[in-house]
């Protein structure tokens, strides 16, 4: 699986955890930082188009409740919520993972993970 990237923030635990299930488990990976290397457009919206702007708009996290209540209204649908994240890459739920069979999570699940290698 040596294709497989994962997307994210470094300091984030829930990528710190995602790489070091990924090492664990012998999973081949390159590393996207979005805060030094910033978002791939043609990736963000792969990822939209695929898995909702709802799926992967992070509006749990610190970063959307810190932004301002007008900002937060303007997100209505999937062009929007693109603007936000290009503009804000950490509004961006992560890891993203985009696995070498081509198909993509958004978070970090150790169960559907283990799940993955199971069937490879």
């Amino acid at each position: 699986m040596a294709d497989t990237a994962l997307y994210g923030i470094p300091n984030c635990d829930s990528v710190k955890r995602a790489r070091a299930w990924l090492d664990a488990h012998g999973v081949a990976h390159r590393f996207h930082d979005f805060k030094k290397a910033g978002v791939p457009t043609d990736r963000l919206d792969e990822r939209l188009s695929t898995c909702g702007w709802e799926r992967v708009l992070n509006r749990r996290g610190t970063t959307w409740r810190q932004l301002d209540a007008a900002v937060q209204a303007t997100v209505i649908d999937a062009a929007t919520a693109r603007a936000v994240m290009l503009a804000t890459p950490s509004a961006i739920k992560r890891p993203v993972v985009a696995w070498a069979d081509g198909s993509v999570s958004v978070g970090f699940d150790a169960e559907a993970w283990s799940a993955r290698l199971v069937d490879r």
